[in-house]
């Protein structure tokens, strides 16, 4: 059972629908889809609010001029250990300077989470077990040391493990 999660809670009646050959989005469903899908759908019309879902492999700056018109970025993490998904949100919000809903699909891990959070995911499909009791009690892992600025800057007591503090 997949549950979606973002930082107010678990959101109920999400309408996003990833698209296979088996499974394809019904009436009050919005799609998600493949990049390649998305970018000849984009070719094709002027609809806006559009869902794409990028692969580990997949070249995100290929969104750039459509980004206006994109409603969700879901970011694929086949497995816990394949990071690239971390870079692909990172340059989505960093570089491309994309506003817009971006959610961690996959094998999303409660350990991930705030790193998820601070590279600039905003919502999660989670299947884990553990990571969804976690998140229903607000036991997200905490992380005081980071090692370099993301999508979202340190807040409160965290540091950057690099910055030295000088005496005064």
């Amino acid at each position: 059972m997949t549950k979606i999660w973002n930082e107010s809670g678990f959101v109920e009646n999400d309408p996003w629908v990833i698209e296979t050959e088996e499974v394809k989005a019904e009436d009050g469903q919005k799609a998600l889809l493949p990049l390649d899908a998305f970018l000849t759908r984009v070719g094709e019309s002027n609809d806006v609010g559009l869902g794409v879902l990028i692969a580990p492999a997949d070249d995100v700056t290929k969104l750039e001029p459509y980004l206006d018109r994109i409603g969700l970025v879901a970011v694929s993490f086949p497995a816990f250990n394949d990071g690239r998904g971390f870079s692909h949100a990172s340059l989505l919000r960093s570089r491309l300077g994309f506003t817009g809903e971006v959610r961690a699909v996959g094998d999303v891990l409660i350990d991930q989470v705030p790193l998820m959070l601070r590279t600039g995911f905003t919502s999660f499909a989670v299947t884990n077990q553990t990571a969804i009791r976690r998140l229903s009690e607000n036991r997200l892992p905490a992380i005081d040391v980071y090692y370099q600025p993301t999508a979202r800057a340190a807040t409160g007591n965290e540091t950057y493990s690099w910055r030295r503090r000088v005496a005064v």
